[in-house]
């Protein structure tokens, strides 16, 4: 158990460089010590569930990714998610109304089976 605790750090650590954000930077952030912030990263403290949702947000990665190392996009070609990254909120909020309308589209016909 915590090995996975470890490697949860190593990924929170991993994401925190891809922001390019010194622990310094992200403690501040999440409004935590630097102490703690390293702590999580080596796999000696855990976060609290509230800390978890905050360091996803500010490190822009989700619960499931630094808990398991996967995401439930893995089926999700690389190419969409990263065009995504470059849309506006305005844009999200389109391509999430039309993403609603194949799941409604896709549950309809799965009921008819």
């Amino acid at each position: 158990m915590e090995d996975s605790f470890y490697q949860f750090g190593q990924r929170m650590k991993q994401k925190r460089k891809e922001m390019h954000l010194t622990q310094s930077k992200l403690a501040e952030l999440l409004g935590i010590s630097n102490n703690h912030v390293s702590s999580i990263e080596n796999g000696r403290e855990k976060p609290s569930i509230d800390l978890l949702y905050k360091i996803c947000d500010v490190i822009n990665t989700t619960p499931d990714y630094l808990l398991l190392g996967s995401t439930r996009l893995n089926n999700v070609s690389k190419n969409i998610i990263d065009s995504l990254k470059l849309c506006s909120n305005e844009d999200l909020d389109i391509i999430n109304e039309i993403v609603q309308l194949y799941v409604r589209k896709n549950s309809t016909n799965q009921k008819r089976l």
